[in-house]
């Protein structure tokens, strides 16, 4: 299935719809009520979350009635989703409040995450800023293009290639196994300036706009990764998991590294992961 432009219009306003509907009323505005621990204090969900990625679906089903779904909230009620992206004809992947904690403590870095997968490969994605408005859509072949709310456009481009010391990047070693946690975080003191967001949003956000030079993760959970992975490609990143092999829907295992070109990226791979 090929998506056509007011396809990807609606999509792009679905996402923003959400957001002013469901997901900014209740930003520091959320009671104790209204957020729940799912793994740790620091795994969280809110009813920004859970309503806004219901009314994604819904809207993404009456348009698309045969699609598959598969929703950060809902994935616990049935996990066979994520390895059914494998070969669905056509599927949508939605986070819809990523960064929850940081959304969840007053911190304005957290976004919304769609991406639009067809026999197994990602075409499309969506990255919303709910409090700025903005969104960031790619379409594989396409580009990647920042779309202001105020209706200016810019197309995309990754940083350039620089050697380490000068690098600015985020790799998420806190998902890590606990032998390798040390050795990333001694080696994330070989760049410039190492960051954390909590917000894979945000982090690809930034990569792709050429403000960070990379970030990685071990940890790979579809909503998380699938639309930000497409973003940084069509800017012209090179993104793949950490044994060299592309990262694709239904992966949820063997981590993923986004770097400005692939000597970069063997560069990082052997200099922050040991590997």
């Amino acid at each position: 299935m090929t998506l056509s432009d007011s396809d990807i219009d609606f999509l792009v306003a679905t996402v923003a719809h959400a957001g002013t509907s469901e997901i900014m009323p209740r930003f520091r505005n959320l009671s104790a009520s209204a957020i729940s621990e799912k793994t740790s204090a620091v795994d969280l969900v809110t009813e920004a979350d859970v309503l806004a990625e219901k009314q994604i679906t819904a809207a993404l089903l009456q348009r698309f009635p045969t699609a598959h779904i598969v929703g950060e909230e809902a994935y616990d009620a049935d996990r066979s989703v994520i390895p059914a992206l494998r070969d669905a004809p056509l599927a949508f992947v939605i986070d819809p409040v990523d960064g929850t904690f940081n959304f969840a403590s007053g911190f304005p870095a957290f976004g919304t995450l769609l991406a639009v997968t067809v026999k197994g490969e990602t075409v499309a994605g969506v990255i919303h800023d709910p409090v700025m408005g903005d969104s960031i859509v790619s379409v594989k072949g396409a580009g990647a293009v920042l779309k202001r709310a105020n209706g200016s456009e810019a197309k995309l481009r990754v940083a350039e290639p620089v050697g380490l010391s000068d690098m600015v990047g985020i790799f998420s070693w806190g998902h890590s196994h606990p032998d390798r946690r040390p050795v990333i975080a001694a080696n994330m003191a070989k760049t410039k300036m190492a960051l954390s967001l909590n917000c894979s949003a945000h982090e690809y956000w930034l990569v792709a706009t050429g403000k960070l030079h990379f970030i990685g993760h071990e940890k790979l959970m579809p909503w998380d990764h699938l639309a930000g992975v497409l973003t940084h490609q069509e800017a012209g990143g090179y993104t793949l998991k950490l044994d060299g092999t592309p990262y694709r829907p239904g992966d949820t295992e063997g981590g993923i590294l986004s770097a400005p070109d692939k000597e970069s990226w063997k560069m990082l791979r052997r200099d922050i992961l040991g590997l």
